[in-house]
């Protein structure tokens, strides 16, 4: 009985990762599924993911109001580009946030070292395959939001300086090793305020990086 008490709280234990979406509910899932739900994504899955739907124009009309709204997108994204996540006021989070809800996007999981914003070295087959995504030819010319979440362990001020620091240690990597321009890639920490997993705040599924395609 003690080994197995041991071992239950050795099993909520902080974690030291970003992880990609996957659904769960209040059950522990089956080995199978959490295996799948750790499996890197490709280069192919991400490109895919973050690729605009393709929509039929014949007869398509496009309102004045939401062209008007795609302009005000872009050039809030605009004002955005090459700045910190650290300098993002929370009314400019919650404004990343909306844009987001109508823009291509992929959660992945992104593993760091202990309470640190170093790249672990288990997430470079996940971090090279979004870096081949995000410079190959198919998403070319496209702007990135890089949004950085954790689990609801720990106190709001510390996750959200957590997730700001990996976000953009993510986007400097992408920047050195595959050229990616700095303008291209904008940065957001949302600390635990966006638990994908709300019934389970410690849950792997809410510590992830999530990617958006906002120039389609």
């Amino acid at each position: 009985m003690e080994s197995r008490e041991k071992s239950m709280s050795a099993s909520k234990r902080p974690m030291t990762r970003f992880a990609c979406v996957v659904l769960a509910g209040l059950a522990v899932p089956a080995a199978s599924e959490v295996a799948r739900a750790a499996e890197p994504q490709s280069p192919d899955q991400i490109i895919k993911a973050l690729k605009p739907p393709v929509r039929a124009t014949r007869g398509l009309t496009i309102s004045p109001a939401d062209t008007t709204r795609n302009a005000e997108d872009a050039r809030f994204v605009d004002t955005l580009r090459k700045r910190t996540t650290r300098s993002l006021t929370t009314e400019e989070r919650d404004k990343i946030t909306s844009i987001a809800q109508k823009k291509p996007s992929v959660d992945l999981e992104i593993n760091f070292e202990y309470n640190s914003d170093r790249l672990a070295a288990k997430a470079m087959p996940q971090v090279s395959a979004l870096g081949e995504a995000l410079s190959s030819a198919d998403l070319k010319g496209s702007t990135f939001i890089v949004a950085g979440h954790t689990d609801g362990k720990g106190g709001d001020s510390f996750n959200q300086g957590l997730s700001e620091r990996r976000a953009d240690a993510l986007k400097r990597y992408l920047m050195d090793r595959y050229k990616i321009d700095d303008g291209r890639l904008v940065t957001v920490g949302y600390g635990k305020t966006q638990l994908k997993n709300s019934s389970n705040p410690t849950a792997a599924e809410n510590r992830r990086v999530q990617v958006i395609n906002v120039a389609n």
